[in-house]
């Protein structure tokens, strides 16, 4: 009998390629599995899967992981305010650890022998599907086609063409990866330190003009309510958010980043959903915590955001800053007001019963109710004592 290999599948060209060289080349059996984490449709699922079979695959099998990918991961990303680098919300990086995490999941279930993945040799994916199956599936073997070929998109759509697989080579210049919390892009224009993505490189093209303003509602730090319409899960708020405000294209960009192997990087992304909420969230925040908890929150948002980006989504630490991201979301409820324009947004404020910029306490800079003049002459010696110490006591450093 072959031996099964569970191949992480989303029908592009590099597992297209994986499909054949593991059937063809590897002589398996191979079980195609694809992770949909809000990026498909119903109708490209069932295009993938036709593609799928046509390719000779012995399987096909999809997992909805949209809601649970919510669940255990973006919540905690919109609690934190994450954005590497202050701009990227780790579109792809997030939904990797979900993927990665499914399909060891599925490998244990159908017992296979090997997984594969399609990830090249020079990017964060290799590291990420790598160390979760290692973690997770650690008797399983591990086939990487493209790395371990080191293989240029040109030959592998020569390699596809010659086994009368066709390829449309004009699309394959750009590798989309397209997800509930945003997508990414990827060409011959982020290889280089300067040059931008040209505008139809982007999936989705700038419809809308004009400007409309918008109402987020958040229970908790979660968005649930947008325009006055309350959903039953955050992933259809998100879902309803991006339909409306991607046609501004709002959210794109190019990220420069560290990657885990150590060397920089850059990538496109258009991520108009997740930036607002965020964006958003963090205002509503600024409103509702105090000095101390958004201090703490932004130190473990770093590490929690870093962390994630390289794979290290089962390392018990995330479930302990997670815990605290939970606990400081109880007071962050209300609704933010957004004006959508082309290209950008602007938060025009928020209403809250939990906000901490009340007037019957005083206002800044006009009218205090909490303490006299003379209180804050005696404050103001005491806060600065040490400091003045040390200048009498060092008068010539």
């Amino acid at each position: 009998m072959k031996k099964k290999v569970v191949l992480a599948f989303s029908g592009g060209l590099d597992t297209s390629f994986c499909c054949i060289y593991l059937t063809k080349d590897l002589d398996l059996e191979v079980h195609s599995v694809i992770v949909n984490t809000g990026g498909f449709t119903s109708d490209e699922l069932a295009e993938i899967e036709k593609r799928a079979y046509s390719l000779g695959v012995s399987s096909h099998h999809a997992v909805d992981a949209v809601k649970g990918y919510y669940d255990d991961c973006l919540k905690y990303l919109v609690y934190a305010n994450v954005l590497k680098n202050n701009a990227y919300p780790l579109s792809v990086s997030a939904e990797r650890v979900t993927q990665a995490t499914a399909i060891a999941n599925y490998a244990k279930q159908i017992n296979a022998d090997f997984v594969a993945h399609g990830s090249t040799g020079a990017g964060n994916d290799q590291v990420r599907f790598d160390m979760i199956f290692n973690i997770l599936i650690p008797k399983t073997g591990i086939i990487t086609p493209i790395r371990d070929l080191k293989l240029s998109r040109e030959a592998e759509i020569e390699y596809l063409h010659k086994h009368g697989v066709n390829i449309n080579a004009e699309k394959a210049k750009y590798s989309i990866n397209k997800g509930i919390w945003g997508t990414s892009v990827g060409g011959k224009e982020t290889l280089n330190s300067n040059g931008m993505l040209p505008e139809e490189a982007w999936p989705t093209q700038l419809t809308a003009t004009g400007e409309q303003d918008i109402e987020l509602a958040f229970v908790n730090g979660e968005f649930i309510g947008l325009n006055g319409t309350t959903y039953q899960h955050p992933t259809q708020a998100i879902q309803a958010l991006q339909a409306i405000a991607a046609p501004y294209a709002i959210g794109r960009d190019i990220h420069i980043g560290d990657t885990i192997i150590g060397i920089k990087g850059r990538v496109g992304f258009e991520a108009a959903a997740p930036i607002i909420i965020i964006k958003a969230h963090h205002t509503l925040e600024k409103h509702t915590l105090t000095k101390w908890q958004l201090n703490w929150k932004d130190q473990l948002s770093l590490f929690y955001g870093n962390w994630l980006h390289e794979g290290q989504f089962h390392d018990p630490i995330m479930r302990n800053m997670e815990a605290f991201f939970t606990d400081t979301q109880k007071t962050v409820n209300g609704k933010v007001f957004i004006k959508l324009m082309p290209y950008r947004f602007v938060v025009l404020g928020i209403e809250s019963a939990n906000d901490l910029m009340n007037n019957a306490f005083g206002s800044y800079g006009e009218m205090n109710e909490g303490y006299t003049g003379d209180d804050v002459k005696g404050f103001s010696k005491i806060f600065g004592n040490q400091t003045s110490i040390w200048h009498k006591v060092n008068p010539a450093i």
